[in-house]
């Protein structure tokens, strides 16, 4: 079976290059090598005829094609369509019976399917599955569709075309991210045949504004080592010049050729549809073709006749496709008047026929152009007639589209739900969102007795929350509890007042109102009785918990947890005992640092996963890796970060808080250990994927750029603090903050920095002092020391006096919070080693007149270099540079040598510029050692930077790099950034010569004539 789109009567013309790409990469996946590629290009410019000429050549060489379009239904999703509309193709061909036998999990899609097992949770704001579609049940569907495909490409070679992408839905981009990153391209065991496959997709490029969703699944998708990009641009003049007189058998004159590719500007369709709307005269001297595209279109339709017209706008409701029978029945035309005027379109080709009795819009523009020169009454008019005809069909999300826009709202709101039923079933949270809040609007304008009777307006706003939570959008979960909140009144029962309060509590607690979170949990453990046990009392206590704990009311936090965990056990409720146990782990002796506490959590994580409780699972991984951090086990940590981003990846959770915590943690621990670019690379790619409320997670890469000396690190953390107040995002910016000051010797702005990210950290955790008080305390202590260091020489006492006191208060600060931070213990390696760096930061601010006070400040900052020898290179390198500062003080010069030199060599493996001349500084002062030679400065180049350097050296721009290695122009100029500083290159040109100097390239081989 193949299914190929419609073909062309002229030569493909000045796509040659781009259609050699997408061949080759044909060749290469009928050979056993998977790949897929995006094609991207403004609307019109040609990326359905390449892809269709790709897929002819795909079935000449014995390929099955098997094209998935995506629908524009405005604000209503249809969940999973262009793969909906793939497997129906596949289903209808006997060769692959076999292999849909095999797994049933794809029958969902086709509308045969039983259903999937949904969560009986109670509901709650540490992550039952209330009202929503078990996250496992969708990771079945997910796998089954990679499954089904891989055990076709088997049987035959296969390409898949996935149009319009820009219109996907997101339960669409779920799955097309997850086919492509989890395995369907790449061998799945060693020595496994790989699958014969290969992706198409295309989408418009202009119509990707900066919030559209499809941007951050495409910055995902483009890293992956077996995806590629295609951008279509605009054609050259003189290839639109010979398209145009391809198309028109007349002679045309060179006056309106020119015409013709001016207006055009190098897109086909416009070109094609600005040549088609000439008169038949094509005398050079005709009035002007109209000014804009629609205009043009509507000159053509115009020239059709009546029934046609009247035709082309009836199908212009309908969307893109439609059914000859939907058609015909909107129309109750005659069939022959019917197909008469079907065939006057498809000659004029403005609708293509499709081999599954439809038509569609020839482009998505001609179909915009005649919905939009309706005429308001007419609309509404054929939205009924399609509302109706709709009606009975397993078809809600269309028929809720068409209700709607017809003002029939009581059968907008009863489709709505019906639609969201439906995503829910599929998995489809964000969907099932949309229509919830489409049913919720409509609520009130339906009279009483018109509205389903199977939920009130207060549970439909609780499902509704809950799938917001699903969906990532955290602040809009908030506004949705808040509103079952006012809905519910003084009217609710005491169970369904309790449910909206912890809802409401673990919503707030997700965007860090810890305040009012304890408050709504203390009301709803108050509402509802303890005896008998039940459901609805356990996920209150569990909510409560959380919240008791984040206000530092542990007694009350543990009382409760303990009498939970009973009531739990003895209901059988493994989520809820999962939930607690984490909770009680933070709060007894065990906690997430020791090897009994995260035994627990590894229980916690089992009977969550047990449960089928996504969310509390991934609350024990996270403290898993949170618990493996602050014991500075930094490898065990990794693993299970690695863990946790998978498991959210396959459960659609993506940006979820635990996941952003652990992007965030992930990232922070790349910092750490000093793989600065696989830092950065990663920042790069997550900026454009990540929620709104998820800009913390990228906070690392903003410590890398400052330590590289990036010019608007400090105003990129400063932005983070812009909107509602994020704990995490205020974190980042006080350590980016008080860093950048210190750096630039600005003592007071450290500390100012220091002590205003404190007063913001400590209110809205609603606790004690934050633990990061130990770090934010030694940074702003170097500035502080630095600037007593300044003045002492200078004889002015009172300022030096000044800054001491001010060094002993920050020291305080950070000896408190070591002994005593945010869950009542002491810190572990990372923030002991911060404390050590403040206590040797504070001696600096002491005068070293005698031998002893020397060396107690090098025995101080020895103490600083061992303890962030535990694993942070960039920490401990600062570290040697003091410890070198020291050393020489103490007139100990060997020693000094040593340790300015480690310091000097870990500052150029990182890029770390600003460290670098300060130890050079050092060194020169000093007089420890001559200038490093031309070998030392470019022995620290990267793998990436060495990729980079050689695509430099071919005249390669910043834009040309990031394509060809995957990554963002932005991040290929830091590294050009980094390859000038560690060459010491003024420019790219110089940089190119000492690298060839150096050996580092070889000259490109050249041919003889």
């Amino acid at each position: 079976m193949v299914v190929v789109a419609q073909t062309f009567g002229t030569p493909l013309i000045g796509r040659a290059g781009e259609l050699t790409r997408l061949t080759d990469v044909l060749d290469r996946a009928r050979n056993g090598t998977p790949r897929a590629v995006l094609v991207s290009g403004d609307a019109g410019v040609g990326k359905t005829r390449v892809l269709t000429e790709a897929a002819v050549h795909a079935t000449r060489t014995g390929t099955t094609v098997l094209t998935g379009h995506c629908v524009d239904l405005g604000d209503v999703g249809l969940p999973y369509l262009p793969f909906t509309e793939i497997l129906g193709m596949l289903a209808a061909d006997e060769r692959f019976a076999s292999a849909f036998a095999a797994h049933p999990a794809v029958d969902r899609l086709l509308g045969t399917g039983t259903g999937v097992v949904t969560g009986t949770g109670t509901g709650t704001g540490t992550g039952t599955n209330d009202g929503t579609t078990d996250p496992g049940g969708r990771l079945r569907l997910f796998e089954g569709v990679a499954a089904l495909l891989a055990a076709v490409a088997d049987i035959t070679p296969l390409l898949l075309v996935l149009e319009d992408l820009h219109w996907a839905d997101q339960s669409s981009r779920d799955l097309l991210r997850f086919l492509l990153s989890r395995g369907l391209l790449q061998n799945t065991a060693p020595g496994a045949p790989a699958h014969r496959l290969a992706v198409f997709a295309s989408y418009r490029a202009d119509d990707l504004h900066r919030r559209h969703p499809l941007r951050p699944l495409l910055a995902e998708l483009v890293r992956l080592p077996s995806v590629d990009r295609l951008e279509l641009r605009p054609m050259a003049d003189a290839e639109v010049a010979r398209l145009v007189r391809a198309l028109r058998a007349e002679v045309l004159s060179d006056t309106t050729v020119r015409r013709i590719v001016e207006r055009a500007e190098g897109n086909a369709f416009y070109a094609e549809e600005l040549l088609a709307a000439l008169p038949g005269d094509v005398d050079p001297a005709t009035p002007a073709m109209p000014s804009g595209l629609a205009d043009v279109l509507l000159i053509r339709i115009e020239q059709l006749s009546d029934t046609a017209q009247q035709v082309l706008r009836t199908a212009a409701v309908a969307g893109r496709r439609v059914e000859h029978g939907l058609l015909h029945d909107a129309l109750q035309l005659p069939q022959d008047t019917l197909e008469s005027a079907l065939r006057e379109a498809v000659g004029r080709q403005l609708l293509v026929p499709g081999e599954d009795g439809t038509y569609s819009f020839r482009h998505a523009l001609t179909r915009e152009a005649v919905y939009a020169d309706l005429l308001p009454g007419e609309r509404v008019r054929l939205h009924g007639t399609f509302a109706k005809l709709l009606s009975g069909q397993a078809r809600s999300a269309e028929r809720a589209h068409h209700s709607r826009e017809s003002h029939d709202l009581t059968d907008a709101l009863t489709a709505s739900l019906e639609a969201a039923d439906h995503a829910q079933l599929l998995g489809a949270p964000a969907e099932e969102l949309r229509h919830l809040e489409a049913v919720l609007e409509l609520w009130s304008a339906v009279d009483p007795a018109a509205r389903p009777r199977t939920a009130g307006p207060v549970t439909l706003t609780l499902r509704a929350s809950a799938a917001a939570a699903h969906a990532g959008d955290a602040h809009r979960a908030v506004s949705l509890s808040r509103a079952a909140l006012a809905r519910a009144g003084s009217d609710a029962d005491s169970e369904l007042a309790a449910r909206v309060r912890y809802t409401l509590a673990g919503n707030l607690m997700r965007v860090d109102s810890t305040k009012a979170a304890y408050t709504y949990s203390s009301e709803a453990l108050a509402m509802i009785p303890a005896e008998p046990p039940s459901h609805t009392w356990v996920w209150a206590a569990a909510t409560h918990v959380m919240a008791a704990r984040y206000m530092g009311h542990d007694e009350d936090a543990q009382r409760v947890a303990r009498q939970a965990l009973s009531t739990a056990e003895e209901l059988r409720l493994p989520d809820a005992q999962a939930d607690l146990i984490i909770s009680l782990v933070g709060l007894d002796g065990g906690n997430r640092r020791t090897t009994r506490g995260r035994e627990r959590l590894r229980r916690a994580r089992d009977l969550a996963r047990h449960a089928g409780n996504v969310s509390v699972e991934m609350r024990a991984l996270f403290n898993l890796a949170i618990g493996c951090y602050e014991s500075g086990a930094l490898d065990e940590c990794l693993t299970w970060l690695s863990e946790g981003l998978e498991r959210a990846g396959r459960s659609g959770l993506l940006s979820s808080p635990y996941a952003l915590e652990l992007r965030y943690l992930q990232s922070l621990i790349l910092y750490t250990l000093g793989r600065w670019d696989e830092c950065a690379d990663a920042a790069a790619a997550d900026a454009e994927r990540l929620p709104p409320a998820g800009g913390f997670a990228v906070g690392p890469a903003l410590y890398v750029a400052l330590a590289r000396g990036e010019q608007g690190a400090a105003e990129r953390a400063q932005a983070l603090l812009d909107g509602p107040f994020d704990w995490m995002a205020s974190l980042v910016a006080g350590i980016v903050l008080t860093d950048a000051a210190a750096l630039r010797g600005d003592a007071e702005g450290a500390v100012a920095a220091m002590r205003e990210s404190l007063t913001a950290l400590s209110d809205g955790s609603g606790g004690g002092r934050p633990d990061i008080g130990v770090r934010l305390a030694a940074l702003a202590l170097s500035a502080v020391a630095d600037a007593a260091a300044r003045l002492r020489p200078t004889g002015d006492e009172v300022a030096a006096l000044r800054w001491a006191a001010t060094a002993s208060d920050l020291v305080e600060v950070a000896r408190t919070t070591a002994a005593k931070g945010e869950d009542g213990t002491r810190q572990g390696p990372e923030g002991l080693a911060w404390l050590a760096r403040a206590e040797a930061e504070w001696l600096r601010t002491r005068p070293r007149t005698d031998v002893t006070a020397r060396e107690l400040a090098v025995a101080a900052w020895e103490r600083v270099v061992s303890a962030f020898d535990y694993g942070d290179p960039y920490e401990l390198a600062r570290s040697r540079r003091r410890l070198a500062e020291a050393l020489l003080v103490a007139d100990r010069r060997e020693e000094a040598a040593d340790q300015a030199r480690a310091a000097r060599d870990t500052a150029d493996r990182l890029g770390a510029v600003p460290l670098r001349e300060e130890v050079d500084a050092l060194i020169r002062r000093g007089r420890l050692a001559g200038p490093p030679s031309a070998a030392d400065r470019v022995a620290a180049l990267t793998a990436r930077e060495s990729d980079v350097l050689r695509l430099l050296a071919r005249g390669r721009t910043n834009r040309q790099i990031g394509e060809e290695l995957f990554i963002s122009g932005k991040t290929a100029s830091v590294h050009v950034s980094n390859i000038l500083a560690k060459l010491g290159a003024a420019g790219r040109t110089e940089a190119v010569a000492i690298a060839y100097r150096e050996g580092l390239i070889e000259p490109e081989p050249t041919t003889s004539a």
